[in-house]
């Protein structure tokens, strides 16, 4: 009996990410589903807390793009069509960073931009 109760309970056990949730810090990662296409990312602004973890999850609708933010530790992603991409961010302070494409992807690529938010 005692083994069917310890094989039960690891089933029961949440995961995050393949991590058991009971291995987090008491979160989970909030997911915020971006679109990329030439000549912009939807949503092009995202507001996330300070030190909470969040997953951006790409896709590409036409294309390869790039993304980064050089000011929050240089983040980089390649987002390729028909892949999901996920980036986990955990802000360390407050303020606003800028993000791009960081691949040429025609006429208006230099528009191809953003910003995310860091509220306390």
């Amino acid at each position: 009996m005692l083994l069917f109760s310890a094989a039960m309970m690891f089933i029961a056990i949440p995961f995050v990410n393949g991590v058991p949730a009971a291995d987090q810090p008491g979160q989970t990662e909030r997911v915020i589903k971006i679109t990329a296409k030439k000549f912009e990312y939807t949503p092009n602004e995202i507001r996330i807390k300070k030190g909470v973890p969040v997953v951006l999850e790409f896709t590409s609708l036409d294309r390869v793009h790039g993304f980064t933010i050089p000011d929050l530790g240089g983040i980089r992603a390649t987002i390729e069509p028909g892949k999901v991409t996920q980036v986990h961010i955990t802000a360390p302070k407050a303020g606003t960073y800028e993000f791009h494409c960081d691949l040429f992807c025609g006429e208006g690529h230099e528009g191809m931009t953003g910003k995310i938010i860091v509220e306390e």
